[in-house]
């Protein structure tokens, strides 16, 4: 069984970067994407503190991101954005929450399908390799 480590630094920071370390993901404060990342992939993920179905949701991409095979992960940066920090995301999301988005290369966000709360975390994983690409 594969065990991760997460690190959750507690500031206010209206964003959080789920990034690679060894293997490991971590969650860090970042106010957005570095232009230095080694990841060609990005993924957004709008939520809010206390959202149940976001904190599973984090989970199962936590785990899908240790998950090898064809439709590894591993170098997918995961943005988490608060939306009660910012007027524009909580006008957009405040019904929708969670809401994934990937980055495209022009900097632009393009909004992902729903995933069901019932996937489990290989067709998550499935689901969202095919996605990123």
């Amino acid at each position: 069984m594969i065990s991760a480590t997460v690190a959750i630094m507690s500031r206010p920071s209206s964003t959080l970067l789920l990034a690679a370390q060894r293997g490991r993901r971590i969650l860090t404060p970042a106010a957005s994407f570095s232009s230095s990342s080694v990841s060609s992939r990005k993924l957004i993920m709008y939520s809010k503190p206390g959202c149940c179905l976001c904190d599973g949701l984090k989970e199962k991409l936590q785990a899908a991101f240790l998950l090898a095979g064809p439709n590894s992960l591993h170098d997918v940066d995961l943005l988490v954005r608060d939306i009660t920090t910012n007027p524009e995301w909580e006008r957009a999301y405040q019904y929708e929450i969670p809401v994934l988005a990937k980055v495209l290369s022009d900097g632009s966000e393009e909004t992902l399908p729903r995933l069901s709360p019932r996937l489990g975390v290989e067709l998550i994983q499935k689901k969202l390799a095919a996605a990123l690409q």
